[in-house]
């Protein structure tokens, strides 16, 4: 009997249409019954490659530029090669006359189903099921609206195009850059990309912003009155003044001289004026609803939580919980054929009770449903303003255990999603102004009076910003004091991930206001799926680092904006211009632009970027340097940075950049010229690539070099005076703790009868006394759960344990790898 094969982009999904579409008897990786047989991928299995490629060992500016007649593909991994086994023999069984395409609805879905059609080679005829909500009618409706092939063609021509592009800029830039940083020797990595690097300008330019600005003193003035109904404050304003974009440090109450402050304030002290107000009622609608870029914004905002985080919950929300729709979404509207689902998911939550939608939410989808509100309208259901996915809204699936975290997002979308349908909140503003002998004093206040979608939030007319006492129009009124406010400007904010994201959104733009970023909405950095990963990778690059909620960059990333600033390599640095690719790719999903014309262009600015890159010929690249506040440890001359190294202005003692391939930090540099040592440091690489950690020291040859501990060994002075921390394993003699390590007391003498040494920090991971103790004693360290991976950057959980005198992991379910 003909069947019909279903491909899922992981095995959750694949459960799940068995269970929706029943009937099925499970066989290790896949389901059948009598109609179809259900298999899935494991996300992406895939990857590109040219048969010209050079290795790692050989990056060289002379191999460039790769560009391939035909990309290959090749599987990512061991695990991978396993699962595409695994789908090949499915998709080659004879009863199998069809394939339906069940990956995420997207266009990473669409390129995981067809790299494996072509990794396969079949020739049968494929079939798309489009699925936005994991619900079983979700799932049921859309086996019943299949698509052709051939009507996604051009999604399919989008994906591949985002692939290549992504291929050819990332392969190019990154060995033409890291080569150029590599021709003092060693390997210097330096990676670039279309969407990463443009993203890193921005928070770049920030801080340089930040660096270069000058801060100004700024005076101004306060006002206490006496009416008849009490006090009040009001500040003083400048009534010419008119706002300047170009200056936005100029503002209308600012006062820019000390003995101008003193002149108004001596004009104004101990007299009369009269007072006025201006009330005007304004409305506020409620925030549309959430696409994924706005709730990883929001979810960083108020719960400090990472874009990765954020998605990661969504994810899990949709896929294992089915509470949310498809949440890698860039719309933030629903379709015109969804509002009977609205509808019902409504009428579901006011009936449900639970902890999780509580008597709020609930009594606000009973005003809905009761009042009526859900109504077609073009701000909330909108065919046009919707590509693959529309918005972020619950299911018809309440859930009844979720994590702390996943409760937060949760009530953050059903929030949202009622919010939506309630009528604008209602303000009076009022603005006072206070004549005091031609001068102007102004009070503002905002009174909501009527909470409209706000009560979702459980806002009520209680809230005011500021309580204005009662005025009469034209009132004469006593100044009891002025007081005069010393302040100075500040410099922009720096990135955090929620305005960084926005900042991606806008397309470097810049925007923080929401309206105006949603009239440049088909500008953008990257897609909502991908922005995340995009900032997790700026981070494990060492490009950025976390300092509380702010993003700030390294010396490494300074230096790349320096090359490619230098070598005028502008491709690699537009937002704007990366925001228009991505506006192009969406034109080919569109059939609006033909994939040859745009991969034609990305093959120019690929040469274009190799070109520059061998031509430049100067070994210095200009740039903005600093010179060291310490001096010289050799002849106390001026100490200053050049591209390639840090150098004496005097003498012939410098020091590279990046010692072990890990850039030095300009702070320090600065303590290495004062205390000629530093350490121990994380991330050195090794000439295998394993990452490392040791001190760096000035040397009597003032050369820099390496302590893996051995040098501080003998400042052990008196053994007999140090307490023991166990028995070595190896000889049986007394183990001790140095600077570095913990090392046997054999492994100090020059004999160096015993070479056993643990080191104090493994892979990012701090091994304390107690813990040595513990393996020295026992063989097994407690759990440690703060390692990271020096191949996938990621933390994971281990015990230390002793073998023949070696350190092993052992995790807990009992498999065992070496130390690397």
């Amino acid at each position: 009997m003909d069947k019909q094969l279903i491909i899922a982009e992981k095995p959750s999904v694949a459960n799940d249409i068995s269970k929706a579409l029943g009937g099925f008897k499970k066989n290790n990786e896949f389901y059948e019954n009598e109609d179809y047989v259900i298999t899935s991928s494991i996300g992406h299995l895939l990857t590109l490659s040219a048969s010209n490629e050079p290795s790692k060992g050989k990056w060289n500016l002379s191999s460039l530029p790769i560009i391939p007649n035909k990309f290959e593909l090749i599987p990512i991994d061991k695990r991978a090669s396993e699962r595409l086994k695994l789908l090949n023999r499915s998709i080659k069984r004879k009863d199998i006359k069809s394939i339906i395409n069940a990956c995420d609805a997207g266009r990473e879905g669409e390129l995981i189903f067809r790299y494996i059609i072509e990794f396969s080679k079949t020739k049968k005829q494929v079939y798309r099921l489009w699925l936005q909500s994991m619900t079983k009618d979700a799932i049921q409706d859309a086996f019943k609206n299949l698509r052709t092939d051939e009507q996604l063609k051009s999604l399919e021509h989008a994906a591949r195009s985002r692939a290549e592009a992504d291929w050819l800029i990332g392969i190019n830039g990154t060995r033409a850059m890291t080569a150029f940083n590599s021709k003092d020797g060693g390997f210097f990595k330096t990676t670039v990309g279309r969407v990463q690097t443009p993203t890193l300008t921005i928070v770049s330019k920030r801080e340089k912003q930040i660096k270069n600005f000058i801060s100004q003193d700024y005076w101004e003035l306060v006002a206490t009155f006496e009416s008849k109904n009490g006090s009040y404050d009001a500040k003083w304003v400048n009534s010419s003044f008119k706002k300047n974009d170009n200056d936005p440090e100029k503002r209308e109450s600012r006062i820019w001289s000390y003995e101008e402050a003193s002149r108004i304030k001596r004009e104004c002290e101990n007299t009369t004026g009269f007072v006025y107000d201006k009330s005007k009622k304004s409305t506020q609608l409620s925030p549309s609803l959430y696409d994924l870029t706005s709730l990883q914004r929001e979810a960083n905002i108020r719960f400090g939580l990472s874009a990765k985080t954020t998605l990661n919950l969504a994810q899990s929300l949709y896929e294992k919980h089915k509470a949310l729709t498809y949440p890698r979404t860039d719309s933030r509207h629903l379709p015109e054929d969804y509002i009977t689902t609205v509808k019902d998911t409504i009428k579901l939550i006011y009936s449900t009770n639970t902890e999780i939608v509580d008597n709020i939410i609930s009594n606000c989808a009973g005003q809905i449903t009761q009042n009526q509100w859900v109504k077609l309208n073009q701000r909330v259901f909108n065919n046009k303003k919707i590509s693959d996915h529309f918005a972020i809204v619950p299911t018809l699936q309440i859930p009844n255990k979720l994590s702390e975290l996943e409760v937060k997002i949760y009530v953050m979308v059903l929030k949202r999603f009622l919010a939506v349908f309630f009528p604008a909140a209602e303000y009076l503003n009022t603005i006072r102004t206070t004549e005091v002998n031609e001068h102007k004093f102004k009070t503002e206040g905002k009174i909501l009076t009527n909470p409209g979608w706000l009560s979702v939030y459980n806002k009520d007319n209680q809230n005011t910003d500021i309580d204005l006492v009662r005025i009469i129009d034209n009132e004469i009124v006593t100044n009891k004091s002025v007081i005069i406010k010393d302040l100075t400007t500040k410099p922009p904010a720096r990135y955090n991930e929620a305005s960084i994201l926005s900042a991606m959104e806008g397309a470097g733009k810049l925007i923080e206001d929401e309206e105006l970023r949603e009239a440049i909405s088909e500008r953008g950095l990257g897609t909502p799926a991908t922005r995340a990963s995009i900032i997790e990778g700026l981070i494990s690059e060492q490009y950025l680092r976390r300092f509380g909620k702010e993003l700030i960059p390294t010396a490494k990333a300074n230096q790349l904006m320096t090359l490619l600033s230098g070598l005028n390599i502008k491709e690699l640095t537009s937002p704007e211009l990366t925001g228009e690719w991505e506006q192009k790719l969406k034109k080919i999903e569109q059939n609006k632009l033909e994939s040859s014309i745009f991969m034609n262009e990305i093959v120019d600015m690929t040469k274009n970027i190799v070109k520059k890159t061998k031509e430049y010929e100067n070994n210095n690249v200009p740039g903005d340097y600093v010179t060291f506040e310490n001096p010289c440890p050799k002849c106390g001359g001026k100490f200053a940075e050049n591209y390639r190294r840090y150098c004496c202005l005097q003498c012939d003692f410098s020091i590279s950049k990046h010692p072990g391939s890990r850039t030095f930090e300009l702070q320090e540099v600065e303590y290495l010229l004062k205390k000629q040592k530093i350490g121990p440091l994380d991330n050195f690489v090794s000439k295998s690539f394993r990452s490392f950690s040791a001190t760096l020291y000035i040397n009597n040859d003032w050369k820099l070099e390496f302590d893996f501990g051995q040098n501080n060994d003998n400042d052990i002075a008196n053994i007999s005076e140090q307490e023991t921390l166990g028995n070595c394993p190896k000889c049986s003699g007394s183990v001790f703790e140095n600077n570095n390590s913990y090392i046997c007391s054999n492994n100090i003498n020059e004999q160096k009868k015993c070479d056993f040494r643990i080191n104090k920090n493994i892979l990012h991971q701090e091994i304390s006394n107690d813990q040595i103790i513990k393996l020295l004693t026992i063989g097994s360290t407690s759990l440690l759960d703060g390692f990271i991976s020096a191949r996938t950057k990621r933390k994971f959980k281990a015990y230390l344990t002793l073998n023949h005198g070696k350190i092993e992991f052992k995790f807990e379910k009992n498999k065992k790898t070496k130390d690397n």
